[in-house]
């Protein structure tokens, strides 16, 4: 099966890959669920809604600041590489990420589509104030601080750049990756639960438009039904496998 998939990602005419927290959580990055999931120990209403912020500022940056110091220790593992790699190959056009980690820039991917935002950005929650802390060196600052961060502009309340419960994937950011899927002749699902919409739509929309999905995952998801490859193992171990692959693949053709 590992050979297989090699041969559709090394034959494909336009491959993307449409990620979830299960690729990240080789790296330490905790997932949403799961039995050491996120939401085992915190309830999402109360930090992950504009209501919970609007009720409860400090906690939710508390939580953030918290994610935030968690992600900064986490580095890019084998899985994020090997889609940086097939990226640089020429196979891969874009990798499709509800992650807010980073983690698939900091491996070198460039084209990538952040369907749920990034931890290290914040913006404004009344004007049109954004910032990204890594890219101004400002994350360690922000995160150790204690105090509420306003904006520099206005000063209202700075939040997390990322999309809440309840709230819109931002529409621009969704048809790209939406005109992604529908280009693509081979997507390849990594880690994610296939559960959260509409993102969860992408291998749908490459499936509806004929193209191939091969799945890897750590087991069973809403994406497995319409999978026609599904590996079942850890991410980075799986797609190491298929880099090689594909690399044999390569030299082959």
């Amino acid at each position: 099966m590992i050979e297989e998939a090699a041969k559709l990602l090394a034959r494909s005419r336009f491959a993307i890959a449409f990620t979830g927290a299960g690729i990240s959580a080789e790296s330490g990055v905790p997932t949403f669920r799961g039995k050491d999931g996120l939401w085992g120990h915190y309830k999402p209403e109360e930090l992950a809604t504009p209501e919970a912020f609007e009720r409860n500022p400090a906690l939710v940056w508390d939580f953030y600041r918290w994610r935030t110091r968690k992600i900064l220790g986490a580095k890019p593992n084998p899985a994020h590489y090997a889609l940086a790699e097939l990226e640089r190959l020429g196979i891969l056009r874009a990798v499709i990420t509800q992650n807010v980690d980073d983690l698939h820039r900091e491996a070198g991917s460039g084209n990538v589509v952040e369907l749920h935002g990034n931890i290290f950005r914040v913006r404004c929650a009344s004007c049109s104030y954004r910032e990204n802390l890594k890219e101004n060196g400002r994350v360690r600052e922000f995160v150790n601080s204690k105090d509420l961060p306003r904006c520099p502009q206005c000063g209202s309340l700075l939040r997390p750049d990322v999309v809440w419960f309840g709230e819109a994937l931002p529409r621009a950011t969704l048809e790209r990756a939406f005109k992604l899927a529908e280009k693509s002749d081979v997507v390849l699902v990594i880690g994610t639960s296939g559960l959260v919409y509409p993102a969860a739509y992408i291998p749908y929309i490459v499936k509806e438009h004929g193209g191939k999905v091969i799945e890897v995952n750590v087991g069973s998801s809403g994406i497995t039904p319409i999978a026609d490859i599904f590996l079942r193992g850890k991410a980075g171990e799986v797609m190491a496998k298929i880099l090689n692959g594909v690399r044999r693949e390569v030299k082959g053709l």
